[in-house]
């Protein structure tokens, strides 16, 4: 009962707060965390995978971690963009549970995590029955003209 209270209390503080004050402190690209105090409550923000595959650079890196783990170096080689760049987007990608890291040495590889990217394909997969069925329906209409 104690914890509801809090919460209770919490989200009502949290509704005073005014939205142009909030995003002025922060962008939504460049926090994985935001903590935001308000008499002891927290507010708690995470990236998602969709937020990472909005970015077409962070796509291009998928594909290409997707075939084999890769150094942050041999990844930045595939781009005309800064080595401090692709280490940004790689940061987002981890952040968001897309990208594994693996120390080997010296070096930091990269790998894809297969079973976070199962989350897109099932979001996807209603998409896929809905056009499945259309294609269906295309094809009984066009067969249906043939004859």
């Amino acid at each position: 009962m104690k914890r509801d209270g809090l919460l209770s209390a919490c989200n009502h503080r949290v509704q005073k707060l005014k939205f142009k004050k909030i995003t002025s402190f922060f962008s939504a690209t460049d926090h994985l965390h935001v903590y935001l105090q308000l008499n002891g409550c927290f507010i708690f923000m995470r990236r998602d995978i969709f937020q990472a595959i909005a970015d077409p650079t962070r796509r291009a890196i998928i594909t290409l971690i997707a075939l084999q783990a890769m150094t942050p170096n041999a990844i930045a080689e595939h781009f005309d963009s800064t080595r401090q760049a692709v280490s940004k987007h790689l940061k987002i990608l981890s952040e968001c549970g897309l990208v594994n890291t693996a120390q080997q040495g010296r070096e930091i590889y990269y790998t894809l995590e297969v079973e976070k990217m199962k989350e897109v394909d099932h979001w996807l997969e209603q998409f896929r029955k809905i056009w499945q069925t259309k294609f269906n329906q295309l094809d009984a209409l066009l067969d249906q003209l043939k004859t």
